[in-house]
């Protein structure tokens, strides 16, 4: 008789097979939670697409168990001693609770409602709690799950910091399309058409074992290794074959020194940037074109398609092309990865868009499409710098009137304007960048309904970031946004000027939530440091005012002697936005300070940026 402790057992499970009712404890090895931006990105991106692959408006919700399935990959616990352990997968699980919460609170205040709440939590012994056990998670989940919000404390670790980060990438990134009647079939697929492989070991030692072969990467070829195979034997002539693998070994070696996906990232970006014709609508039935294949077949896509798109029908082609193309655009990827991560004042927004940006699958390619290998390096500069602007003010218009930009609802925009940017000279570029955002629907004037809440706080961080190094700059303070978003010394703070005091507003106000609203709003926020944000936190306006006068530009303009004797203010455009000094601040006062961001932001990010044939950091 087989002993119990060997066996193993693997079954595939939906999702809600897999976490009803169920508990789970985190083994210790697997106690971090360590998914970024891009991961929860691009798990949103894949399930909206597989979704709406399938969905028709008008179905019926019984026919979502036709749609088609989403395999999302193995899971290995361990059953041992009446406990049931992870072993291997509790990063995919974690994500799939805080998205289960996130979609939990979208659905509420709509019909036809979907129960998933056993999913997350369930009742045991008479006690409620988290299927997912871990006592270090055990606070913050319980915040998403009433409120959408955790306040961050100094002893949370950093499976904690993810957790919220996490969740709010979520909140950022899901479709507009799927928030209104494709919810429910949404919720319905997403927990009874998304399959998991759940591997069951009854010792875990078995489990152990699992997981060490499950996550050993064997000698299976990558894409871009079978890639490489192919265009080494389209090339005749053994010296040029050789010389084009040591090009391709050295820029390969390179990119894996950034990511160990860099390469593959790096070939999707370039064939989509240059090459990539079509692209699949978002509607029921539509095959993957160009865009998607590219994404998910690279090799066989370029197989498929080299003489065709890339022209190339001879070896003297393929050496040509690999020995110029490929070896110019692996260093202008560089050069993306390189000034999105260290601040460059030449071309600043590459930064800008590494905080507040689009996904990297279109982000990158919207960088590559206008270069050409013939550009100067000052061209591509100007280009690049170009195009990340483009990005930032489009992300920044979007955000400031409360809407989402995730991949799958702007990718086939994207990739029309990847199209309309392709190869063009620089006046060309600036003229359709600016003909794109004159064309965008969203300007600045959402500034006097735009507040901060939970979700948002990462961009208002940004803006505020912005605005306050721009304002340094224009009375000549020797400070860069990274002085305020990535300080050496204490980080910066999003300080409210009012106290979260109602009581003391009661003359302007009836209600708390009017008083919250106008408390949030971004007239009534500042940066300070850490730890005189905190010190301040519960004073009242007339009390800290004083202090401000010590501080950044933006929040010295507060204070009447700021305007007193101030050469490098009065000689500056900041002389054109309407600041002016609030001894008390009243809501009128901020309704007043809300007009001043609205013109700093149409300074910031202002159009005529594209009709300065020179380039100058006017607008940086």
């Amino acid at each position: 008789m087989q002993n119990h402790k060997n066996k193993i057992e693997a079954s595939d499970k939906s999702i809600n097979d897999l976490l009803k009712d169920q508990k789970f404890f985190i083994d210790y090895f697997q106690r971090e939670y360590r998914w970024q931006e891009k991961h929860m990105e691009a798990l949103i991106e894949d399930l909206s697409n597989a979704f709406l692959r399938s969905y028709k408006q008008g179905d019926k919700r019984s026919e979502v168990a036709n749609y088609q399935s989403y395999y999302l990959g193995p899971v290995v616990f361990s059953v041992a001693d009446g406990k049931n352990s992870i072993i291997d997968g509790q990063q995919r699980i974690t994500s799939i609770t805080l998205l289960l919460i996130y979609l939990n609170h979208l659905q509420k205040g709509k019909g036809n409602l979907v129960n998933i709440e056993s999913l997350i939590f369930s009742e045991k012994y008479g006690e409620k709690s988290f299927n997912m056990t871990d006592e270090d998670r055990q606070a913050v989940l319980k915040g998403l799950f009433e409120n959408q919000e955790y306040n961050i404390k100094e002893s949370d670790d950093e499976t904690v910091y993810n957790i919220v980060d996490r969740y709010n990438d979520i909140h950022n990134f899901f479709p507009e399309d799927l928030v209104t009647d494709a919810l429910p079939y949404f919720i319905d697929w997403f927990i009874g058409n998304v399959v998991l492989v759940k591997i069951t070991a009854y010792s875990d030692e078995n489990a152990y074992t699992i997981f060490e072969t499950m996550n050993d990467r064997g000698m299976n070829l990558t894409a871009t290794e079978m890639l490489k195979g192919f265009v080494l034997s389209r090339i005749n002539n053994s010296t040029e074959r050789s010389k084009i693998n040591e090009l391709w070994k050295d820029h390969i070696k390179d990119l894996h020194d950034l990511d160990s996906n860099a390469d593959l990232d790096f070939f999707k970006a370039w064939f989509r940037a240059k090459y990539a014709i079509t692209v699949r609508p978002r509607k029921a039935d539509s095959e993957n074109q160009d865009y998607e294949q590219i994404g998910t077949r690279l090799h066989d896509w370029f197989k498929n398609n080299y003489i065709d798109k890339f022209n190339l029908s001879t070896s003297a082609h393929f050496y040509d092309f690999f020995e110029k193309e490929f070896d110019y655009f692996v260093k202008a990827y560089k050069f993306i990865w390189d000034k999105t991560t260290s601040y460059d004042f030449q071309c600043p927004h590459l930064f800008y868009i590494n905080q507040w940006g689009i996904a990297a699958s279109l982000q990158d390619a919207l960088l590559l499409a206008p270069l050409k290998s013939t550009d100067s390096d000052k061209t591509l500069i100007k280009k690049m710098d170009a195009v990340a602007r483009f990005i930032e003010t489009y992300t920044v218009r979007r955000s400031i009137n409360f809407m989402k930009f995730g991949s799958s609802s702007i990718q086939y925009t994207f990739f029309n304007i990847i199209k309309s940017i392709r190869n063009l000279d620089l006046d060309d570029l600036y003229a359709e960048l600016a003909n794109e955002l004159h064309q965008l629907d969203q300007d600045f004037d959402a500034i006097s309904n735009f507040r901060l809440h939970q979700q948002n706080k990462k961009f208002v961080k940004h803006l505020l970031c912005r605005i306050t190094a721009f304002v340094d700059q224009n009375v000549g303070r020797d400070v860069t946004y990274v002085n305020y978003k990535e300080p050496k010394g204490k980080r910066f703070e999003i300080e409210h000027l009012w106290s979260n005091h109602f009581e003391d507003h009661r003359d302007e106000f009836d209600q708390e939530w009017e008083f919250s609203e106008v408390r949030n709003s971004i007239g009534a926020l500042i940066l300070l440091p850490n730890g005189t944000n905190q010190s301040f936190s519960s004073d009242k306006y007339e009390d800290k005012l004083p202090h401000y006068l010590k501080e950044n530009t933006y929040a010295q303009t507060l204070h009447p002697d700021f305007y007193l004797k101030n050469p490098n203010y009065k000689n500056s455009i900041l002389k054109s936005i309407p600041f002016k000094s609030h001894s008390q601040l009243k809501s009128d006062d901020i309704r007043e300070r809300i007009d001043v961001v609205k013109s700093l932001c149409e300074e910031i990010w202002s159009t005529d940026y594209y009709n300065n044939k020179n380039y100058t950091d006017n607008y940086a």
